[in-house]
């Protein structure tokens, strides 16, 4: 595959027709109002085709119809392999007569960020810059560009594809994953598509990102079992100090608004697309009271809980 064909792919990703060539072998989505929406496909890829990793950025931007601006990440990528049959699935790569060996992969994604969603990045942040003003849609021209993937995104969206979670720890991982994939986006975007080093000098160091990561898997296991920061610098064996400016110039945020974001995300899921009581989902969560968990998710989401009930 060419790069042009992987740009007419990422034109077209939002489209039910498969792509001339392909098979559709996998497939999953995600449609949970005020959340972010995802689709990914993973297409049989011919033998022949080669294909640059390839990421398209859309920026909707309507003055008329503030409700409908949105931003859109799409990615491209290849050269990885699928198997359905699970009973088999450690093999090693060593297919029977009976098996046709793991498929090699066209894998295309589908990120869709509402205006309302991505409110919630802003917080307390003066629109200093570009990617701020997209951020709050205050930039007035709707725009799309392409870019090619750094081996950080390719890493996420790989670990997105080849996880071992289900159900609810899934959901959690992949809205981690999702949260990363944009703010990766925005700063090659927004700053003249070159990915600079980080500026916290111990960053450089590789033990210094490893802690940094760490932490943030810590957090996602204490989902519904809040940790506090101090507990959290002992577990990664970092100053409290160093964790909370490492963490934010790795993942863009706070320590702290980093978890709300996730934990409310996980509240939809588990709402939404698990059709729990709200009395269940705070109790989930770790809120001491079902008024502390619904004032903290009007908060984050503008919704009432009992607005995703199904």
């Amino acid at each position: 595959m060419t790069v042009i064909q992987a740009l007419d792919i990422l034109k077209q990703v939002n489209k039910p027709a498969e792509f001339a060539g392909m098979a559709l072998l996998w497939h999953k989505d995600q449609h949970i109002p005020g959340s972010t929406q995802y689709n990914i496909k993973r297409y049989y890829a011919l033998d022949n085709w080669t294909n640059e990793d390839t990421g398209m950025f859309v920026y909707h931007y309507d003055a008329q119809h503030p409700k409908h601006n949105f931003l859109e990440l799409r990615f491209c990528i290849s050269g990885n392999r699928y198997c359905d049959n699970k009973i088999c699935g450690n093999c090693n790569q060593s297919p029977t007569e009976e098996c046709a060996g793991p498929l090699r992969t066209i894998d295309v994604f589908s990120f869709h960020f509402t205006s309302t969603f991505l409110h919630q990045f802003l917080h307390n942040v003066k629109l200093a810059t570009t990617k701020d003003e997209v951020l709050a849609f205050k930039h007035p021209n709707a725009f799309t560009k392409i870019f090619p993937l750094s081996v950080r995104k390719r890493k996420t969206l790989d670990a997105v594809l080849n996880h071992s979670y289900t159900g609810s720890l899934e959901n959690i991982f992949i809205n981690a994953k999702i949260h990363e994939l944009l703010l990766q986006s925005l700063d090659v975007i927004m700053d003249d598509e070159k990915e600079e080093g980080f500026t916290c000098k111990f960053l450089a160091d590789d033990r210094g990102k490893e802690s940094i990561y760490q932490a943030r898997e810590i957090l996602l296991q204490h989902i519904g079992d809040p940790i506090t920061i101090k507990e959290l610098s002992r577990k990664v064996a970092m100053n409290e100090c160093y964790l909370k400016k490492g963490f934010k110039e790795v993942f863009g945020t706070t320590i702290f608004d980093f978890y709300q974001q996730q934990r409310m995300e996980h509240a939809k899921y588990l709402l939404y697309e698990k059709s729990l009581s709200v009395t269940d989902v705070s109790a989930l969560l770790g809120y001491s009271s079902i008024s502390h968990f619904s004032a903290a998710f009007k908060k984050h989401t503008g919704l009432k809980p009992c607005e995703l009930l199904n």
